[in-house]
């Protein structure tokens, strides 16, 4: 049975690796903390940066094995995890390949809804439209559904909403 644990928001990437290891988790709720065992993190959306950041044993395979991540921006900055949108390490993780979806954790709690964290990424860390498509596919690529439900759902429902969007974005 595939899960999903809580891990990498209170507390850093030795809780990322305890849920991964130890817990058998397949995807992370959370995971953002995943930034610590990378240095030179901000690099990786710096428009001038001559050096790349490092990426330590526990991010590379993170990132390798295209663990998702369940990131949840307004909760994160609501917890600490992160000091605001606009420079939340979502944006980050996203350019150095890791697989990042964007999500709401507790709607009620963080006074949010996807729609909202979306509209956030866009006007404070400067998402198009092609990343919010790219981090879309990549939440429901990595649902629990049966493949050909997922692939259902990309072909049948995403792709055709955001081939429709193209251009039409009031981003």
């Amino acid at each position: 049975v595939p899960v999903t644990l809580h891990a990498g928001e209170a507390a850093g990437p030795g809780s990322i690796a305890d849920a991964l290891h130890k817990g058998g988790a397949v995807r992370l709720g959370h995971g953002v903390r995943i930034a610590e065992d990378v240095q030179g993190l901000d690099r990786a959306v710096a428009p001038a940066a001559t050096e790349a950041p490092q990426l330590g044993a526990l991010a590379h395979w993170v990132r390798d094995q295209a663990v998702p991540l369940e990131v949840c921006p307004s909760s994160n900055v609501q917890t600490g995890a992160a000091t605001g949108i606009a420079t939340h390490p979502v944006t980050a993780l996203r350019r150095l390949g890791f697989a990042v979806t964007v999500n709401t954790d507790n709607r009620l709690m963080s006074a949010t809804s996807l729609s909202r964290e979306m509209h956030a990424l866009v006007h404070e860390a400067g998402w198009t439209l092609a990343d919010l498509r790219d981090v879309t596919l990549t939440a429901a690529r990595s649902s629990f559904l049966h493949h050909d439900e997922r692939e259902a759902l990309v072909q049948e429902v995403l792709l055709p909403a955001y081939t429709l969007s193209n251009g039409r974005h009031r981003a």
